[in-house]
This record gives structure tokens, sequence and C-alpha cells, in this order.
């Protein structure tokens, strides 16, 4: 809490300078800022080993499902056998059986699989307990802190105020699953943030390229071509009032490939079920778009708009609910003050007023929209509290936090409060096999 506090009051008295609302910063200080890098490596790297001190002193309470016992796992490993990670351990395994694993899209397992021949043959165990420990491996390396610190060194360009984002995205809402368990969402937001910092540096190339990538462990990641289409095509569009034909063909190039896992993932599953002679296909094949993932997630996972809006589910919504405030509320108030505006000035041919606040620079639109749409599609159409676990690949969260500790104090100290608790506690929770999954 001390590095935090520090860095509250060191930052209070700069984020808000003209220097922070420049969209393209001049690094006056690199020095700062390589000590800043380090520190976060080391800050890291102490957050994921706490985690695992913690999940192994919970190991050693009651588990509500004795399940993990039923696979032939050693004991080392037996922590990261929970929840999704039993899906993903028996594709890696056997491949795509059942029609409700292809719920599951295949970059994990795949990687799980690749990751096992970097481990000594004399250190191998048994065959799953080898596919847990190469994706947990895989899990550790994805540091997210240092390319999070870029990313906001860009759009606000000061060093403490990178520094305290940073800082706040060490304390995730689900330490287990994006530190420690082979789970998606430490790739997914790695290579979430790697594309939005090609993205805000214009290379679009290679943020296709890591976004179709994120999109092959989550669906969601179909997503992040927004930020594509924006900074192609709508940014350029609200300056200049024009669109090049050259530059709408590439995007439309680029889009088409960040959705390239999510398509070949379902046109798989197609040949699978629904093309063999067979006197009986699934009801799905049928479909005008026969999407074997939109029907599974309805029929196995009970998706669907505001088909979790039940009374059994309220403490799910309870447990959700400090995320997806904070997402809301910032995004809100970024769109409404920094979005409409310049809608505004657009529609008058007025140019756009200029911005005091570094948390209203336009730079941050894309990230605001994406956070509110996908904020909405996890509350409204699915299990919102996997909100717990995907809100880390938002950078907007974060810059969130850092909002509500530099304009509302007491806010952010209630937010940086219920980080820690809720952390520690969401790792026992995993340990002894108990909701939020």
């Amino acid at each position: 809490m001390n590095a935090f506090d520090t860095v509250h009051d060191d930052a209070e008295d700069v984020a808000h300078s003209e220097l922070a609302i420049k969209q393209h910063p001049v690094h006056n200080d690199d020095r700062e800022c390589s000590f800043h890098r380090s520190l976060l490596l080391r800050i890291s790297i102490c957050a994921r080993l706490l985690a695992f001190v913690f999940l192994r002193l919970a190991v050693h309470l009651p588990l509500f499902d004795a399940s993990p016992h039923l696979v032939d796992v050693a004991p080392s490993a037996l922590s990261l056998l929970r929840w999704d990670a039993f899906h993903f351990l028996q594709i890696a395994q056997n491949g795509y059986q059942y029609e409700y694993q292809w719920a599951f899209f295949p970059a994990l397992p795949a990687l799980m699989r690749g990751t096992v021949a970097l481990i000594p043959q004399s250190l191998r165990s048994t065959p799953a307990t080898d596919l847990l420990i190469g994706g947990a491996m895989a899990a550790i390396a994805c540091d997210t802190t240092r390319t999070l610190y870029l990313l906001t060194m860009h759009h606000f360009g000061t060093p403490k105020l990178a520094l305290l984002t940073s800082l706040l995205s060490t304390l995730p809402s689900s330490p287990a699953t994006l530190y420690l368990a082979p789970y998606t969402e430490p790739f997914f937001t790695y290579l979430s943030y790697r594309g939005m910092l090609f993205c805000a540096h214009a290379q679009w190339l290679p943020a296709a390229i890591l976004f179709a990538l994120a999109s092959s462990f989550r669906s969601n990641g179909i997503f992040l071509a927004g930020f594509l289409l924006w900074g192609m095509l709508l940014s350029p569009f609200l300056q200049e009032r024009r669109i090049h034909l050259s530059t709408l063909s590439y995007s439309v190039v680029l889009t088409s490939l960040v959705f390239s896992p999510f398509i070949y993932h379902n046109v798989s599953a197609y040949l699978t079920f629904c093309t063999h002679v067979a006197s009986y296909h699934p009801q799905w094949c049928s479909n005008f778009l026969p999407s074997i993932y939109t029907h599974v997630q309805a029929t196995y996972w009970g998706s669907g708009f505001l088909k979790y809006w039940t009374l059994q589910q309220v403490p799910n919504f309870l447990i959700a609910a400090p995320p997806l405030l904070l997402l809301y509320t910032f995004s809100t108030y970024h769109l409404k003050n920094a979005l409409l505006p310049r809608l505004s000035a657009f529609i008058q041919d007025k140019p756009p007023a200029r911005v005091q606040d570094p948390f209203l620079n336009f730079s941050l639109t894309p990230h605001a929209i994406h956070a509110f749409f996908l904020t909405s599609t996890l509350l409204f159409a699915s299990h919102t509290q996997i909100i717990l676990r995907v809100a880390a690949s938002m950078p907007f969260l974060y810059w969130g936090a850092a909002w509500l500790i530099l304009d509302y104090p007491s806010w952010g100290s209630c937010w940086v409060g219920w980080s820690v608790i809720w952390g520690v506690l969401s790792i026992i929770l995993w340990a002894t096999f108990l909701p939020p999954a």
C-alpha cells in the first residue's frame, strides 16, 4: 500500500498537466521509465509468488468437489485442475470428443501440448500433470504490466501515472486464473495489450495478427477488431472527413484476419458434425448461420440475452459488481465528455474543444467503446461473473482505477481494498473448488 500512496502523491501533481493530454508524448526521462519497468518486473514476480503461496496454503482446505482426485495428476499440479481447466486438459489430451467442448477454443490446448516439450525428461510426470504444468508455465510467462506501462505512457505521457496504472494491474480480480492456472486469460490479456500498443502506433498488420491470436484463445477477441476500425477509419474520418478506398480495403482484410479463428472454429465443427452421410445431424447444422459456438453456449452453458438474470444468480451479480460499476462509470464518463463533444463539433463543422482532463484524451475513446460493449455483453448475455477474469484484458479498467485514485481518493481506496481482499478470497475459493468459476 505504501507504493500506491507514494505514486498517488506524485501522480496527482502531474496527471492533469498539459503534457499528460498529448497523444504522442516526448519521453523526457528515459531513466525514470527504465527504472519503473524494472520495478514493475520485480513487483509482478512478487505478485505471482504471493498468489502461489496463498494457493499452496489454501489447497489444504477441504474440497467442495473431489473431481480433481479422479484424474491421474501429481499432487504438485492438483491445485491447477479446477473449473474450465478440466475441459482444456481433456481437449489437449484427446481433442474435441463431445459437442459441449466446442465452447472452448483450440489455442490453449494446443499450447499446453506444445509446452510439454519444454519440461525436461527427468521432471516429467503423468501426461495430465505435464500438460497442466506446461500450461501454467506459459501462463506465468505472460507478464502484461510493462506493456500496460508503455501503453499508458503513449496515451498519457506521464511516467508516474503509467506506474500507478501498472501497479493497479498487479491486483487483478482473478489472480489464480491470470497468474497461475492453465486458463485463457493470461494469453488473451497479453496478446490484447500488445495488439493495442501496435494500434496506438498505427502498426495495423502486427496489431491484427496479435488480435487474431487473441481470438484463437477467446471468442470475445473479435471485439478487438474495433480498434483497427477505429484507428484506420473512424478516427481519420472524424479528423479529415474522408476515408481512402485503399485504407477501407486494407481494414476489411485485417478485420477479417481477426475474425478468422472464430470462423475457422465454427467451420471445423460444421465439417465434423454436418457433412458426413448419416441419418441424423444436429439441429444447429440447419441454421441460417450454422455456428456450433452459439449453439453450445445456449444449450450447455445457458448463455443468451437475459438468460442469466435469475434470482439464483444474484450472488454472482453482486460479486461481479465492482468491476462492472467501474467499467460502466468510467466509460460513460469518457464517452459523454470526450466522444459526444467531438461528434457535436464534427456535425457543426467546428474544431473540437481542447480538454484539460487527461482521462478525456480522445485517444482513449476506442478503449472506452470496447470496454462498454464487452461489459454489456457479459452483463446481459453471458455468465456475468466472467467479468472478474476478463476485466484484466481491458487496460481501461486500470485507467479507471487510476482515475478513482486521483479524482476520487476515497473511492480509489475502496477499489484497492476490494482488489486485495477479493484477490485473496478468490484464490481460496479457487483452491476449494467453490464458485465463481
